[in-house]
């Protein structure tokens, strides 16, 4: 009778340990994926992912002189190479003459080029600067992973009046001015 006891005692503490161990892994596991579940959350819902996207515009020259007449883009959309051949021909700035006062021009000049694609460690920026190899394009809708992108959208939804033309990126993608272009956040506009 004593080691059929002893063999119940040790059989009910394997069982209860055993128990602990599985209950332990288990909860382990239903809290790794609980953060798992939040962490991805709150990336898709923050206002701007680490190193995803391009940087917020944060310099108020070129905002109000630059996004007076359109969206401010943000510096990481184009290489600086872009930049300075967009800015060394305003006098025809696509279509219309523009005039920035030396200081202005200056103060935009070394914004944009310290924040472009090419001095950007963001992942789009890289991306834009891969898909364009060694061009130098005056225009974000020039760039191969925008046209790629892009491409499935018909000419007769581009052309409506709320959109205008592919180059009004806040027409289509709601957080945009965040710097945020992922298609989670994007309302074609009737």
């Amino acid at each position: 009778m004593n080691r059929i006891h002893k063999l119940l005692v040790f059989l009910l503490t394997f069982l209860l340990t055993a128990n602990g161990v599985f209950y332990t892994a288990f909860a382990d596991h239903d809290d790794h994926e609980e953060k798992s579940r939040h962490k991805k959350k709150e990336r898709k819902h923050s206002e701007h992912n680490d190193n995803r996207n391009p940087t917020i515009v944060n310099n108020s020259t070129y905002t109000e002189n630059c996004g007076a007449c359109h969206f401010a883009y943000q510096p990481g959309l184009l290489p600086s190479g872009s930049w300075a051949k967009i800015l060394a021909d305003l006098a025809d700035h696509f279509g219309e003459a523009i005039e920035l006062d030396p200081e202005a021009q200056k103060i935009i000049a070394e914004y944009l080029k310290a924040n472009a694609a090419d001095y950007s460690s963001t992942r789009l920026s890289a991306k834009i600067m891969k898909s364009i190899g060694n061009k130098t394009p005056q225009r974000i809708t020039e760039i191969p992973i925008f046209q790629q992108k892009h491409r499935e959208i018909s000419q007769d939804v581009i052309k409506r009046e709320s959109i205008g033309s592919l180059s009004n990126c806040s027409a289509c993608h709601t957080t945009a001015e965040k710097g945020i272009y992922d298609d989670d956040n994007v309302e074609i506009p009737k």
